[in-house]
Order: C-alpha cells, then sequence, then structure tokens
C-alpha cells in the first residue's frame, strides 16, 4: 500500500511510473539470547505478519516458519516547562527460520586481540613519555601547581 498520490494520466508515452512501498525493514541486534534460527527486525508500524512474510519472500528469497511482533511503547519525557512528550513506538518482528538454518550477526569491526593489546602498550607508552618530560620540565619549581606552566 503506498500513501503515494500519482496522477492517472501523463501527456507522452509510454507511462513510466514507478510505485515505492512504504514499507521498510531494519535487522537488529537482540539485545537477549535467542535461537540462532530467531532473526529480529525493526519494521514499520504498518506492517503486518503477511506482509513481512511476503517482504523477505519477494525481496530476498528468505523462507520463514514463524513470525511474530510486538509494539514497544515510546518513552514519555518531561520537559521543564512541564511539557510532556513521547517518543516514537517501535514496531519489533522475530522472524523463525526453517529448521537447519541459522543466523549470526555479522561482525562488522574484527579486531583480534593482540593488536588491541599492542595499541594499548603503545598508548601507555606515550603516556609515560609525557609525564616523564613533564616532570622534568617541572623539577626545579616544587611548590607550584601542575597546570601552571610557561
Amino acid at each position: 500500500m503506498s500513501t503515494r498520490w500519482y496522477p492517472l494520466y501523463q501527456r507522452g508515452a509510454p507511462q513510466l511510473r514507478v510505485f515505492l512501498p512504504n514499507f521498510w525493514m531494519k535487522l537488529i541486534r537482540p539485545t537477549e539470547e535467542q535461537p540462532t534460527n530467531v532473526v529480529q527486525f525493526s519494521v514499520s508500524m504498518e506492517m503486518t505478519k503477511h506482509d513481512i512474510k511476503n517482504y523477505l519472500e519477494k525481496i530476498y528469497d528468505v523462507k520463514s516458519v514463524d513470525i511474530r511482533t510486538r509494539i514497544a511503547l515510546g518513552n514519555m519525557k518531561k520537559d521543564l516547562k512541564g511539557y510532556i512528550t513521547k517518543e516514537d513506538d517501535i514496531k519489533y518482528a522475530y522472524v523463525t527460520l526453517p529448521r537447519g538454518e541459522h543466523f549470526e550477526f555479522p561482525d562488522l569491526f574484527p579486531s583480534s586481540v593482540e593488536e588491541q593489546r599492542k595499541d594499548e602498550e603503545k598508548s601507555l607508552e606515550e603516556a609515560k613519555k609525557s609525564y616523564n618530560t613533564f616532570v622534568d620540565r617541572n623539577k626545579d619549581r616544587r611548590n607550584t601547581p601542575g597546570w601552571f606552566g610557561i
């Protein structure tokens, strides 16, 4: 279903029109641990279970066994002036894949432990050097605060 209005007739031939749906889906990393064949999506509020199933099958060729949806209510906040505002509600869809298929959330920023350890050691050495230069520069001024420099 589209809310975009198109004219019934346009001058010229051929009648070139593109009908775009208002539906969207966003893959979300689950906060709670789930089975490997369950995938969590954030979907538009207008989508039904049938729409979600058709969307996945027609566009991405992903078969689904079961689809469950829930609506998470947005938080309510009170301003300093006394106004109450509410964030938008979010609709979540939990799609169960067929038996034998599993989905692992991709690791977008892989880093090995050794590289991380080397970076930490390098930053520690730089901090030690800068501290030693600070101490050497201020060893003649014992009673002055550290922020007071020339």
